[in-house]
């Protein structure tokens, strides 16, 4: 059978008369940019996530450029990063002008080492930027004295985020709570932070007379912003489909590759295993016409744009392991056990052709 390594549309397909309702309804109030979806939205969101204010914008990338730029990161800055996950992170850095600074990974949890960061501090280190890689919740990096700035693009809805002053997230389309298009939003339990936000998201104004600071235009469309009102209300109980799903893939897969460890507070974005037979397995999805990811293959120390940096191969030894052998199996909330039996299957065959 054909199984993609996402189905989004199975998703949403129950809510299209929903979706439709918000279209007709956002269609007659004209509101397309801010407006009543977008406020309503962003209480909503706060609420969720137990946090005293959020702020959307565009997308998950102009998130963290906005509150890089209104923490008042410069140039000659260092932040602390992950080498394991999306070129975005260490872009929005690096598109400040600052030095993105990179840590190896804990092999268990695929996030970011704190000891590693630990050696890492300089006096010119200016924050933290852990990443909730595939749903999993980092580390607390509140001890080290530094402002901590959540990557939580992949874990919205996962315990443990949101905990820091500053959180950011992305609605790609593939993410536990998505639009129907692009979208982000930054959670924050700082007011004058979450004013000083709104206003970088619209040309550094406050009412688009007197503008304070040279600020950006990323705004969330009152569209995009109607969906994801309707979405969030299904997010527990899709991010719980997910951990079932999971539940099941690592019992279906004791033996054949190395699951993830379940933990509470995943909320599985990808359901990811490693191998060192990985590319093989991957040709055998791939045969199968079975939908599947290797994610952060060169991993960001390795990426052409990142040179400058001054980094090599074999600096991040659990990185670019992870690179090397991190495969990401079909999951999405509502995913049958059917599906997931087959993608066993191919797997297992394959297992025992390279154990023969």
């Amino acid at each position: 059978m054909t199984i993609p390594h996402v189905d989004v549309h199975a998703q949403y397909a129950p809510l299209i008369p929903e979706l439709k309702d918000a279209f007709a309804r956002t269609l007659e109030t004209g509101r397309f940019i801010f407006g009543p979806e977008v406020e309503a939205f962003e209480r909503e969101a706060a609420e969720k996530l137990g946090t005293a204010e959020t702020v959307s914008c565009a997308n998950g990338t102009d998130a963290i450029v906005l509150v890089l730029d209104a923490m008042g990161i410069e140039p000659g800055d260092e932040v602390i990063c992950p080498a394991f996950t999306f070129y975005a992170t260490a872009e929005a850095i690096a598109r400040r002008g600052a030095t993105p600074v990179f840590a190896d990974i804990d092999p268990v949890t695929l996030n970011l080492d704190p000891a590693d960061v630990e050696r890492r501090v300089t006096e010119r280190t200016k924050a933290i930027m852990p990443v909730h890689l595939f749903g999993r919740p980092a580390a607390d990096f509140s001890g080290f004295g530094l402002p901590v700035i959540e990557d939580a693009a992949q874990a919205f809805g996962a315990g443990g985020i949101a905990t820091s002053i500053v959180s950011t997230f992305s609605f790609f389309p593939t993410k536990n709570l998505f639009a129907l298009g692009d979208g982000g939003l930054i959670s924050v339990n700082d007011a004058e932070l979450a004013q000083r936000l709104r206003m970088l998201r619209f040309h550094g104004s406050a009412a688009k007379k007197e503008f304070l600071y040279v600020g950006y235009n990323s705004r969330l469309d009152g569209m995009q912003a109607a969906f994801l009102r309707i979405f969030l209300r299904h997010l527990d109980d899709w991010n719980a489909s997910r951990r079932e799903a999971a539940a099941r893939y690592t019992e279906m897969l004791e033996g054949i590759v190395e699951t993830p460890e379940d933990e509470d507070g995943h909320v599985y974005h990808m359901y990811c295993v490693r191998s060192p037979e990985r590319d093989r397995l991957s040709a055998a999805l791939k045969d199968a016409d079975i939908g599947h990811a290797v994610y952060y293959q060169p991993p960001l120390h390795l990426q052409p744009a990142l040179r400058y940096l001054g980094y090599s191969e074999g600096d991040f030894p659990e990185t670019e392991k992870a690179s090397r052998e991190n495969l990401c199996l079909p999951l999405w909330a509502g995913i049958e056990e059917e599906q997931q039996a087959e993608v066993v299957s191919v797997l297992k065959r394959a297992s025992a052709i390279v154990r023969s």
